[in-house]
């Protein structure tokens, strides 16, 4: 949440600066696609989604009595597999790796399907 009517004083904003760059000097390609293994004329090549996410801020004392400023910040990324390419002669194929979230809707969507089905057919 933005403060309207406030400047940013030098200190939050080199904060933010060292923060920004520091994740996103992790954002590159070697973070979604990992290296490649070759097995048997087949190159499978790893696939991940990553997220990233930082934030900081800083203040001075206004009410009475305080005195000094301070400011802090942080960062984070998180990082999970999707999939793999698979490269073979001279095709490639994405092959999805389903997580519990996928199975999950797959059964509910399966469920619903046959409730619908078996009401149609009443």
């Amino acid at each position: 949440m933005a403060v309207e009517g406030r400047e940013r004083s030098p200190m939050v904003s080199e904060l933010l600066e060292r923060i920004g760059q520091a994740v996103g000097g992790k954002a590159d390609v070697a973070t979604v696609f990992g290296e490649p293994v070759e097995r048997e004329q087949v190159t499978v090549i790893p696939v991940a989604k990553a997220r990233f996410g930082f934030g900081g801020g800083g203040g001075s004392g206004s009410r009475e009595g305080d005195e000094g400023s301070g400011g802090g910040g942080g960062g984070g990324v998180a990082v999970s597999p999707v999939g793999y390419i698979e490269v073979h002669d001279d095709s490639a194929e994405f092959k999805r790796i389903l997580t519990r979230t996928d199975v999950v809707a797959l059964a509910a969507t399966a469920s619903v399907a046959a409730l619908v089905l078996k009401r149609l057919l009443d």
